[in-house]
C-alpha cells in the first residue's frame, strides 16, 4: 500500500509542475487545475474500491488541510517579503497598497456578512467570522500569476495580496476574541497590545536571528533556518500573538538588511554571507510552498463533493457574494489606484487562506447551514475572472509590439 501512496504523491507533483508551465503560457491558474486533479481522484479511488469515506475520515482526523494549508501560508508569506524592496520612491505604492487591502477588506466583511446574516440566520458576530476568509485575497494564488505583467503592477498586487492577508487574519482572530469574551471593550484592548508586543517582538527577532544565521558555520542550517521560523509562528499562536507579522516582518529585514543595518549596526552585518542566505531562503520557500499548495489544493479537491455546485441557493449566494466581492473591490481602487482598473479589479482570487482560515473557525461558531460549496464556487469563479484579466492584459500586449513593429 505504501509504494501506491508514494507513486500517487509522485504522480501529483509531477502533474502540478505541468499545471504550472501550462499556467505559465495561458494564465490558468494552476490552483483551479489541482482542485479538479483532487475532484477526479475523489472519482477514481472508488472504482479502485477505496472507500472515499475512510479516506476523508483520515485526512478530517490528523487535520491534514489546516496543517499544509499553515505551513504554505508561512512559506507564502516569507516569499512575498523577500521580493519586496523598500525604497523611498516606492513608499507611495505601498501605502496605496495597504489602503486598498484595508478598505477592500473592511468593506467585504460587512457587505458579505450582512448577507451571511439574513441568509443563514447567523448573529452578526458570527456573519463576519465566516465573511472574513470570503474577504481575502489569496497570496498564494496572486504572486505566481502576475509574474507577467509590469514591475510596478506586479509590485502593487504583491503588496496588496500580502495586506489582505495579514490584515484579514489579525480581523478573524479579533472577532473570534471578541465573540468568546464577554467583555467587548476587554477583547479590543488585548488584540491592540498583542498587535503592540507582536511589532515589537517580530523586530527585535529579526535582528537577532539575522546575526546568528550569518554566523553559523554549519552546511546544514537553511532548513534549521525555517525550523526556527515554524517554531516562533506556532509559539506566538499559543501566546495569541497575530504570529504572521513575524514571519513577514523578519524578510522585509533579511531582504533589506542595508537599511535596518544602517550606520552603527552596520558593522555587526556579513553582506555577502546575507545575501547567500537570502537567496537560498528564497529557494527554499518557493520549492517547499510549490509541494505544500499542490497537496492541499488537490486534497481540498477531493474533500468536495462536485454535487454542491449544483445546489440553488449556493449558487444564489455566490453569485451574490462575487458580485459584493468586485463592486466594494471597484470602489477601493477608485479611491486610492485608477491605473487600469479593468484588469486590477479582476486580480481578487480567493484560495489558500480562504480555506484555511473557514477550517479553523472554531466549534462554537459552525454553521451547519452554510455549505462549503460555497466556498468552492467563489474560488473557482474569482480564480477563472483573474484568468480571463491577465489572458486579455497579454493579448492588448501583442498587440502594443505589433504596432511597435
Amino acid at each position: 500500500m505504501e509504494y501506491y501512496i508514494i507513486i500517487a504523491a509522485s504522480l501529483i507533483i509531477i502533474l502540478s509542475y505541468m499545471f504550472n508551465r501550462l499556467a505559465d503560457r495561458s494564465n490558468i491558474p494552476s490552483v483551479l487545475l489541482l482542485i479538479l486533479l483532487g475532484i477526479l481522484g475523489r472519482e477514481l479511488i472508488g472504482f479502485a474500491g477505496i472507500e472515499k469515506s475512510v479516506v476523508l475520515r483520515t485526512f478530517t482526523e490528523i487535520k491534514l488541510l489546516e496543517v499544509l494549508g499553515t505551513l504554505g501560508l508561512i512559506l507564502i508569506v516569507l516569499e512575498a517579503a523577500l521580493e519586496l524592496k523598500i525604497e523611498k520612491h516606492k513608499f507611495g505604492l505601498i501605502s496605496k497598497s495597504f489602503f486598498i487591502a484595508l478598505v477592500g477588506l473592511l468593506l467585504c466583511m460587512f457587505t458579505i456578512g450582512g448577507l451571511l446574516y439574513f441568509s443563514f440566520e447567523m448573529t452578526w458576530n458570527t456573519a463576519l467570522i465566516y465573511a472574513t476568509p470570503l474577504s481575502i485575497i489569496s497570496s498564494a494564488i496572486v504572486i505566481p500569476s502576475v509574474a507577467n505583467l509590469s514591475e510596478e503592477k506586479e509590485e502593487f498586487h504583491i503588496y496588496e495580496s500580502t495586506f489582505s492577508d495579514i490584515l484579514g487574519i489579525m480581523a478573524f482572530y479579533f472577532l473570534i476574541s471578541l465573540g468568546e469574551s464577554e467583555n467587548e471593550a476587554l477583547a479590543v484592548g488585548d488584540f491592540t497590545l498583542s498587535l503592540i508586543i507582536t511589532i515589537v517582538t517580530s523586530i527585535i527577532l529579526s535582528y537577532a536571528l539575522i546575526y546568528i544565521f550569518q554566523s553559523l558555520e554549519t552546511k546544514i542550517k537553511l532548513f534549521l533556518m525555517i525550523a526556527v521560523l515554524f517554531l516562533l509562528f506556532s509559539v506566538g499562536k499559543l501566546m495569541h500573538l497575530s504570529s504572521l507579522l513575524v514571519i513577514l516582518i523578519f524578510g522585509i529585514v533579511l531582504n533589506n538588511n542595508k537599511i535596518f543595518f544602517s550606520g552603527p549596526l552596520r558593522k555587526y552585518i556579513k553582506p555577502i554571507a546575507l545575501e547567500n542566505i537570502k537567496e537560498t531562503f528564497l529557494m527554499i520557500t518557493i520549492e517547499s510552498a510549490f509541494v505544500i499548495r499542490t497537496f492541499f489544493f488537490v486534497i481540498f479537491g477531493f474533500s468536495i463533493a462536485i454535487s454542491t455546485l449544483f445546489d440553488l441557493k449556493v449558487a444564489l449566494v455566490s453569485l451574490i457574494t462575487l458580485f459584493l466581492i468586485y463592486s466594494t473591490r471597484f470602489i477601493s481602487l477608485f479611491a486610492f489606484y485608477r491605473k487600469d482598473i479593468k484588469q486590477t479589479i479582476t486580480i481578487a482570487p480567493r484560495g489558500l487562506i480562504t480555506l484555511l482560515l473557514f477550517y479553523s473557525i472554531p466549534e462554537s461558531f459552525q454553521q451547519g447551514s452554510f455549505n462549503s460549496g460555497i466556498l468552492l464556487f467563489i474560488i473557482i469563479i474569482s480564480s477563472l475572472a483573474m484568468t480571463f484579466g491577465l489572458v486579455k492584459n497579454s493579448a492588448k500586449k501583442e498587440e502594443e509590439i505589433l504596432e511597435v513593429e
